[in-house]
């Protein structure tokens, strides 16, 4: 067995079942992808506290599916936490800035200069972002198209389930 049984029932039934709902329900395959793909990319940008905020405001602007990009930003939550520190050291090598503050000297230290403090760490999140964005640009497309494969497969696969779920939602 690849995963436990608990894991698989909760992919199963929070993020399996509400994608087959939207089709279901009429969201095209492209729409969908291009959905999940926003909310995956922007899933894993190296900010903390805007992502949900940041993921309804493109989904409204480009008229994507909001639960798709909700489905997509928190399936990579785990992601997003990995790739924190290494888009944030990506970013201080590219743009050859001050490393972060590691033990406890330098960070009491620049504690004691909250303007500094503040000016570090903006930069660094923002140098960082730049490095997401660049990727962001490359990935989300590629990441559509595949995961637009994998619904055409998805749908294929559970033709009967769509028809069948279909039928009762139309009935009750």
């Amino acid at each position: 067995m690849l995963a436990p049984e608990s894991f698989r029932e909760f992919c199963r039934f929070k993020v399996l079942h509400p994608l087959l709902r939207l089709l279901r329900g009429g969201v095209t395959p492209r729409r969908m992808a291009w959905s999940l793909a926003l909310g995956i990319v922007l899933g894993i940008n190296p900010s903390v506290g805007v992502t949900t905020l940041i993921v309804v405001l493109l989904a409204w602007m480009f008229g994507l599916n909001q639960l798709a990009s909700q489905i997509g930003v928190h399936v990579v939550a785990p992601l997003h936490v990995l790739l924190f520190i290494p888009f944030i050291d990506l970013g201080i090598h590219l743009f050859h800035t001050r490393n972060i503050p590691l033990n406890r000297r330098q960070i009491e230290h620049l504690s004691h200069h909250p303007w500094r403090m503040v000016r570090d760490i903006w930069q660094w999140e923002w140098h960082a972002l730049v490095i997401w964005a660049v990727f962001a640009i490359v990935v989300m497309p590629l990441l559509a198209r595949y995961i637009r494969r994998a619904l055409v497969l998805l749908m294929r696969r559970h033709t009967t389930l769509l028809r069948s779920h279909s039928s009762l939602s139309s009935s009750g």
